[in-house]
Order: structure tokens, then C-alpha cells, then sequence
């Protein structure tokens, strides 16, 4: 797929706003130190937005975590969240210094925190796809264009603002029919919450149908705890900018001067020095990001109400 300009997303946005929930008011945080602050070591406390089940994002997370600490030297810990809302409120509000964000999620964490900057992202999340997926006796067949038999059935979106489980899809069904997402369904869709939810309540019947993030559908077919044959993809949504770490501006603070840079470099290095972390996300290689990557997202954002 062709990775979407920018002004593509405006002209999708032009055709007029879905109805979905504002985040949080913007807040200062402090001007970076110039150099280390004295007193106890500090411990470099990170997220990830909760797209899988918490339990295995903590057992792939902890690794990663011990990686990091021994190329930073500083103690860094990982912490769960409860939801998408609550990882961007505990970066808001200095609870964690770093986050596997979702494209809108990081757009809202970097809106409510100044200075705060994407600084590294997936291979993949330069040019990201969701999976529109059904059960074999939805009646809906794969194709190469939107199926419009999608809108009878019962729908499941993941989180309300996971970037790949709802609001680029939503974006992609006003794009192929003409209709907003309340248009399109006659039943109101359901949120699983993860895309892992979406996929098991789509092969266990409970839902017809649902969209989830491609990098995760795959890794379940891979490792047999989805059936692609039951439960199927029928459409591949246009590419987008999706996944990335977004670190708060306090850290070079904190741990001294250069230590975003040294973080960057840290987590980029887990592509030669410990490419077995990757799988947590899951990702081929980590390459650097800035916040003008996600300048097309943060766009659609704004035009929402997501951010303001």
C-alpha cells in the first residue's frame, strides 16, 4: 500500500468530523536542567498502550526493561496501564517518562505535554495498515474493495481511540461509502478494548466482524491462536504513520543532560544488540522518529476533537 500523504487526511477530514471524545487540556511541564540533578538515582518509569492483554505486555515489557537499564545505567521499570486514556494521563502527568504510543495516542500525550517528542517508531509504523476481518459465515467475502455488507453486521472496533482499531478505519469507511461510522453501521459496534479481544470475539461468533491492527492479527495466525480460516481478512485498509515512542521532555532533568539522545540511541540499538525485545511489539527494527511523522495524524486529531 502507498503510504498517505497529508493531504489526503484533510481532505478526509473536510468531508466532516466523526463524533469522538476530546482529550486532555494541555499542561507546562518544567524547561530540561542542564545538566544532572544530585540526590537519589532516579528510575526511569515506562508504558504501552494496552492493544494486547496486559499480562503478556508486562512479560514481553520486563526484558526490554532490563535492557535498558544496563545500556542507561539507571534503574527503568515498566509499568501497565489500564487502558489507552490512562497511559496518556500518566505521561500527562509525570507518573512515566516513556510510552509505546499509538499514533493518536502519542499526538494527544505530546499535545498535553510541551516539549515532549516521538523519538523512535517500528520499521512498519511508517507505513501501517489495519485488517477490516469477519467470521467464514458472516457472508462476507475478501476483496480488494470495501465490502458495504460489513455495515448489516455486528461490528467490533478495539479501544475508542486506538489509532488502528478505530479511528483510521473510521476514517476509511467515510472514504469508500460517503457515510460517517454511525451512517454506515445499522447496529451500533461494540469496543473490545485490544485487538487481541476483536479477533477472539470475531472467531468465537460473538461479533460478525471487527478491524484490528495487522501486525497483531498476524502474529496470532502465526502462532495458532487465531484461525485465518474462520476468522478472516475481506479488507486491507491504505497505509498510515502509527506506533511510536514519545519521551517526556523532564527526562533530560532527571537523568542528565543528552539522556533523550542516549535513549534514542538505546532503543535503537535493540535491532543489532537484542533483536529477540522486538518481539514484544511486534517489529522487524526500531528507526528514528520526530513529531512532524505524525504531522497528517495529528491533523485528523484536531479536526475530531481529539486534541486541542
Amino acid at each position: 500500500m502507498i503510504l498517505m500523504k497529508r493531504s489526503v487526511f484533510l481532505g478526509l477530514v473536510s468531508a466532516g468530523a466523526l463524533v469522538l471524545a476530546s482529550c486532555s487540556p494541555r499542561t507546562e511541564t518544567a524547561a530540561p536542567a542542564a545538566g544532572p540533578v544530585s540526590g537519589p538515582v532516579k528510575t526511569l518509569r515506562f508504558s504501552a498502550i494496552p492493544n494486547q492483554n496486559s499480562t503478556e505486555l508486562k512479560a514481553k515489557f520486563d526484558p526490554m526493561a532490563a535492557y535498558l537499564a544496563g545500556v542507561l545505567g539507571v534503574p527503568v521499570e515498566f509499568v501497565p496501564s489500564s487502558d489507552y486514556k490512562a497511559s496518556v494521563d500518566m505521561f500527562k502527568n509525570g507518573q512515566i517518562q516513556l510510552a509505546w504510543f499509538g499514533g493518536v495516542t502519542g499526538v494527544q500525550a505530546r499535545a498535553a505535554v510541551p516539549g515532549a517528542q516521538a523519538i523512535v517508531q517500528g520499521q512498519e509504523d511508517t507505513a501501517f495498515r489495519s485488517f477490516f476481518i469477519a467470521h467464514k459465515d458472516s457472508g462476507v467475502e475478501p476483496s480488494e474493495t470495501f465490502p458495504e455488507a460489513l455495515g448489516g453486521l455486528k461490528f467490533a472496533f478495539g479501544a475508542e481511540t486506538s489509532t488502528s482499531g478505530r479511528v483510521m478505519p473510521s476514517w476509511f469507511i467515510r472514504q469508500q461509502t460517503g457515510k460517517t461510522e454511525d451512517q454506515f453501521f445499522a447496529e451500533k459496534p461494540i469496543f473490545s478494548g485490544s485487538h487481541d479481544k476483536t479477533c477472539e470475539l470475531v472467531e468465537a461468533g460473538q461479533v460478525q466482524a471487527g478491524v484490528v491492527d495487522y501486525t497483531v492479527y498476524n502474529k496470532r495466525v502465526a502462532a495458532g491462536t487465531t484461525d485465518a480460516g474462520v476468522c478472516r481478512v475481506v479488507w486491507e485498509t491504505p497505509a498510515y504513520p502509527d506506533y511510536n515512542f514519545t519521551v517526556h521532555p523532564a527526562v533530560d532533568a532527571d537523568f542528565g543532560s543528552g539522556f533523550t539522545e542516549k535513549l534514542r540511541a538505546a532503543l535503537i540499538g535493540m535491532t543489532t544488540e537484542k533483536p529477540e525485545l522486538l518481539k514484544a511489539f511486534p517489529r522487524e527494527a526500531l528507526i528514528e522518529a520526530k513529531n512532524s511523522d505524525y504531522a497528517a495524524v495529528e491533523d485528523v486529531c484536531r479536526e475530531l476533537g481529539l486534541v486541542r
